[in-house]
């Protein structure tokens, strides 16, 4: 009797591990490509923690195939087309052009933006409560952010009445940025001039005609161009001894002076969010579009010490970091 009792224990035992064995085998391994215009790797590794967090694993139940156009936009068709032949079951985009390529390359494939400018403008969306088609995920968009760039600007540097304004005419969110700083360098006091960059070879006369023409601080917009070429930038910045305000994070850590906007790492980690509803079976269309919740303003005081700029103890009172 005791040697039945064995032999069915070893056989429970055996018919569970075999059933282990096959559910590991059939176990879901989903393929998820994340598209950036630019190497990117602090939001790539917030949204791959972010996903961790979800319980998915590297190897195990997610693959991630990360795709850079490496600062030229016209590579997003080819990367999409790509990312399709893999058979990816999302294709989280990491800016407004990104998500524009997907959109047009697959109408099936899921994709959730990471972050872009106005969703709506480019048509991306149909509303941010109701995407309608395969996009949905997170925009930056917030009509107060340019605006509080400026602020900030203006606060650290009073006596100034005239301020630069860097930008790309092929970014979508220019015209946009350009029209809510307007409303408030009225109220500021404060004349804008526009200065823009059409490729990588236009920077030192863009810095040219900020030195001649003698503003007292610049604003730089965000787009592939300058954030592709952010350390040149910067150091034209300092060499022009010119206090800027950047709307990306990377310029401050490449030594630039001042950044305020939506935290992206957040948005990053709040885009996983996205694909694991997705992969667990929503559809795009009913996930609203979220706009930022987090943001934060660093200072860069080796910066400002470089262009001999005292900043104000009530800016400083107001940063989230203080690089020293």
């Amino acid at each position: 009797m005791k040697e039945k009792i064995i032999v069915f224990a070893l056989c429970t035992l055996l018919l569970a591990l075999c059933f282990h064995v096959q559910a590991q085998q059939t176990k879901k391994v989903y393929r998820v490509g994340f598209l950036s215009p630019v190497e990117s790797p602090r939001y790539f590794d917030a949204f791959r923690n972010g996903m961790h967090d979800l319980g998915y694993s590297e190897g195990q139940n997610l693959i991630i195939e990360y795709r850079s156009a490496k600062g030229i936009p016209e590579r997003f068709t080819d990367l999409t087309s790509e990312l399709v032949r893999l058979k990816v079951d999302v294709i989280v985009a990491a800016s407004g052009g990104a998500a524009m390529a997907a959109k047009n390359v697959t109408h099936t494939i899921p994709v959730v933006m990471g972050q872009t400018g106005d969703p709506v403008a480019r048509g991306l969306v149909v509303s941010l409560a109701q995407p309608g088609g395969n996009v949905t995920g997170l925009t930056a968009l917030s009509t107060e952010l340019t605006a509080k760039r400026l602020e900030l600007l203006k606060e650290t540097l009073p006596k100034a009445s005239r301020i630069a304004v860097l930008s790309t005419p092929s970014s979508t969110e220019t015209e946009t940025s350009m029209a809510s700083m307007e409303g408030a360098a009225r109220l500021l006091a404060v004349k804008l001039r526009s200065v823009e960059v059409r490729d990588s070879t236009g920077f030192e006369k863009a810095f040219e005609t900020i030195t001649k023409e003698r503003v007292e601080g610049l604003m730089v917009l965000t787009g592939p161009l300058l954030t592709t070429n952010r350390k040149r930038l910067v150091e034209l910045a300092a060499k022009s001894r010119c206090p800027a305000m950047y709307g990306l994070s990377e310029f401050v850590d490449v030594g630039g002076l001042m950044f305020y906007g939506a935290s992206l790492s957040d948005m990053y980690r709040r885009a996983a969010t996205y694909v694991d509803k997705i992969l667990r079976g929503a559809k795009p269309t009913d996930l609203p579009v979220e706009q930022p919740t987090k943001f934060e303003f660093i200072i860069n005081l080796k910066a400002a010490k470089q262009i001999g700029l005292t900043v104000p103890p009530t800016v400083l009172a107001r940063a989230d970091k203080v690089i020293k």
